[in-house]
């Protein structure tokens, strides 16, 4: 795979990924041994420049996810360098990675199972503060209350467990705790797929509006192009671990080149009736991440393959202005 971009000394790297691999062993036999290997990221590299919003775009169960979680290394590589700031996470221990975990937080799909139902939403947020120790004690309630109006809530709220609140609320709350130490990065897993439609824009709005007055860099993973676009500077396309396509958030219909997310395009609602295009429909089976193809990871459903396609799998090659596109096909 070739190199993520490279940026001008204008445009500082805070997240560097290199060739990131991640396998998840399955256990079987007498013996418990390893008798496969989930393959959930596949040789993956990008760079998040400050202030800038990356997002992830796929199916479920293309590594989104866990991209996310070795990111902020809930997960440890099996292979490759993750690198914040210039320093090399990757394989850190705990105690090494905790200060670096206060400047970067996670904010999760389901607000239901990330919150403690036993614990108020004071609790909650005094112990994330307790933990990295970036508030006095004699500012802690001052800071909860500045920290729930920030993310649209009541002061009175404090005092109320998870069950209490909607949906929304919920992932405000969420919100409120991954900001809570100050952080400079935040990794978003679909912070709004599990809410209603009606919701998911306010908390959206609300994420931009933070990310704007904080100066936070961002990696939102979601399976929706249209948030995908409406929130993010640029985007990677992933399928079956692999990363597929690379590019900036601007007319996506008119640049996006590999088949993969020219299918995805076609699926995304429309707002004018009128530009309705065609509907791609693609065929065939996803490939078992326990036996990835050979060649294309794309290559069981994609209408323009051929034999290299089959055999090679092609490199993600830059095409110039931040975009960069793996398939044998395109010009």
């Amino acid at each position: 795979m070739s190199p993520p971009p490279t940026n001008s000394d204008n445009d500082p790297v805070l997240v560097r990924v290199e060739n990131a691999v991640k396998h998840f062993p399955k256990r079987g036999g007498l013996f418990n041994r390893v008798i496969a290997k989930v393959h959930a990221l596949n040789d993956v590299s990008f760079t998040i420049k400050k202030g800038q919003v990356l997002g992830v775009v796929g199916e479920s169960g293309c590594g989104k996810s866990t991209l996310g979680k070795v990111v902020i290394r809930l997960h440890r590589p099996t292979s490759g360098k993750v690198i914040f700031d210039g320093t090399d996470i990757s394989q850190m221990s705990n105690q090494q990675l905790r200060p670096i975990r206060q400047r970067m937080q996670m904010i999760f799909q389901d607000p239901n199972s990330s919150l403690n139902p036993r614990m108020t939403v004071e609790t909650t947020i005094k112990e994330v503060i307790g933990l990295h120790d970036v508030v006095p004690e004699s500012k802690m309630d001052e800071t909860i209350d500045q920290l729930l109006k920030k993310v649209g809530l009541r002061i009175d709220d404090k005092m109320k467990y998870p069950h209490e609140f909607s949906g929304g609320q919920k992932q405000r709350i969420g919100i409120a705790r991954a900001l809570a130490v100050n952080p400079e990065f935040i990794i978003a897993d679909e912070p709004v797929s599990a809410l209603d439609v009606s919701i998911q824009a306010q908390v959206l709005n609300l994420m931009m509006d933070l990310k704007e007055e904080l100066g936070l860099t961002m990696l939102f993973v979601s399976h929706d192009l249209k948030v995908i676009d409406h929130f993010c500077d640029s985007m990677l396309v992933m399928y079956l671990g692999n990363v597929v396509e690379e590019m900036p958030c601007e007319d996506i219909h008119a640049h996006a080149k590999h088949p993969y997310t020219r299918a995805l395009l076609s699926c995304n609602p429309i707002t004018d009736p009128d530009q309705r295009g065609e509907l791609t429909v693609l065929e065939g089976e996803v490939p078992s991440p326990y036996d990835p193809p050979a060649g294309c990871p794309f290559v069981t459903r994609c209408a323009i393959k051929t034999k290299q396609c089959e055999t090679e799998n092609p490199p993600l090659l830059d095409r110039g202005n931040g975009h960069r596109v793996a398939c044998w096909e395109v010009e």
